[in-house]
């Protein structure tokens, strides 16, 4: 085989399918529930520590008479570690299995949660954001390739249900912010080290899983090696380019959601703050079950007919989001969510079938990129906004679903499901 292509395990256009070798490890099949949803609570922790920053930016400008430009450089401190370190820590952890890592990697949250609580100078703000960022770099590829190992092969939900945990700690973080620190100031910010330890400890417990069950890491043949079609370095960096561009189409629309959702309906409709976040939240929650629904249904279908529906499907509902009252805007919203949440779980799957070996490397990248997209998109509608209007901006990320078109340029690198007997 040339070092310039990848073998990924389908079968060439016309040929039959031939029978799948069994898997040499007993219980390779096996889902371990225990262990996606420890992942998946730690998940929730780490999210919920890694949106507190952002969260309490006020109390930090206030305190420290700090500018915009200064806190621009905390969001930079914190991206720069907690985005792009993430493909580094996962390429390097695929070539040297680090099973305490986790652990390891939620220690330097620790220590960032403790330093932004006693941080009096803002060199020392700096540092512990990047701590913070640290943290999240290292848990996030680790923990999905815990996850893919405890699948038992069902890949898919076990990506959604550890999802669903970053999901929803997302969402609470900023309302116990809200609850906790802005009551107590930047001191009660070390009230939620104590959550950094639970997680030390749980991950802890999964790292010596880890350790017992490395074997289940190492990709396994699933078909005879003369069915194995071989895609070129090339068509694979292709194909994960079209993957960036389906996940840029997801992220900056659901930003466009998450960041301005309350104003457009604030400013469009009158609704009062209180009733505004109470919509945010419906649409948050959307997100929760779309994503567990996602990875259910493409462990059934395959990951491609998920992103034909998650991205391309959902056009027709952001194409009438901006035209309608407030009742059906509300209604959509959540459509909106549960469609278009269902991508993620499938394009990393699809990407940790591509390229088998470096599970880690590509969980690092999608989620780094999953980071980093939300956050830009974010600033640059914001910008938009600023120029012309929220209901402008919702008639023009309206068309992003349109980049779904591009999954018909997907190789078609799924194995045909076996029917359950």
């Amino acid at each position: 085989m040339s070092e310039n292509s990848v073998a990924v395990g389908s079968y060439p256009a016309g040929s039959a399918p031939a029978p799948e070798v069994a898997d040499a490890t007993p219980g390779a099949e096996t889902t371990t529930f225990a262990i996606i949803l420890s992942l998946s609570f730690c998940h929730l922790l780490n999210d919920m520590m890694q949106s507190m920053v952002p969260a309490i930016y006020p109390i930090l400008k206030d305190s420290h008479r700090l500018d915009f430009a200064q806190i621009g450089m905390i969001t930079l401190a914190f991206q720069v570690t907690a985005s792009l370190l993430q493909p580094l820590v996962g390429l390097y952890t695929d070539r040297r299995p680090m099973p305490y890592s986790l652990a390891v990697g939620m220690g330097f949250t620790l220590v960032g949660l403790v330093l932004m609580s006693m941080a009096s100078s803002y060199p020392a703000i700096l540092s512990a954001a990047a701590l913070i960022g640290v943290g999240s770099s290292v848990f996030h590829p680790e923990s999905s390739r815990v996850a893919r190992m405890a699948s038992g092969g069902r890949h898919g939900f076990a990506q959604s249900l550890f999802q669903v945990g970053g999901n929803t700690g997302s969402a609470i973080g900023p309302l116990l912010a809200a609850f906790v620190v802005v009551p107590h100031g930047q001191s009660s910010i070390v009230w939620f080290s104590f959550a950094a330890l639970v997680a030390m400890v749980v991950l802890t417990a999964v790292g010596t899983w880890y350790r017992r069950n490395r074997h289940l890491a190492k990709p396994k043949p699933r078909r005879a090696a003369g069915d194995a079609v071989v895609l070129t370095r090339g068509r694979v960096l292709f194909a994960i380019a079209i993957l960036v561009a389906l996940l840029f189409s997801k992220n900056v629309y659901s930003a466009s959601l998450s960041s301005y959702y309350t104003f457009y309906l604030i400013g469009k409709f009158g609704l009062s703050v209180q009733s505004a976040q109470v919509a945010l939240f419906a649409f948050l929650g959307a997100l929760v079950l779309g994503t567990l629904a996602g990875g259910w249904v493409g462990d059934r279908i395959g990951r491609i007919p998920v992103m034909w529906f998650s991205i391309l499907g959902v056009l027709p509902f952001t194409l009438a989001l901006p035209h309608v009252g407030l009742t059906a805007t509300l209604a959509l919203s959540i459509v909106i969510g549960l469609i278009m949440a269902s991508a993620f779980s499938a394009i990393l799957v699809y990407a940790q079938d591509l390229m088998p070996g470096k599970v880690g490397m590509v969980a690092g990248l999608f989620f780094g990129f999953s980071f980093g997209l939300g956050g830009l998109g974010a600033a640059a509608l914001g910008e938009i906004a600023d120029m012309t209007s929220i209901e402008t901006v919702y008639r023009i990320v309206a068309f992003l679903p349109l980049m779904g078109l591009l999954t018909a340029f997907l190789p078609k690198i799924e194995q045909p499901r076996r029917k359950a007997t």
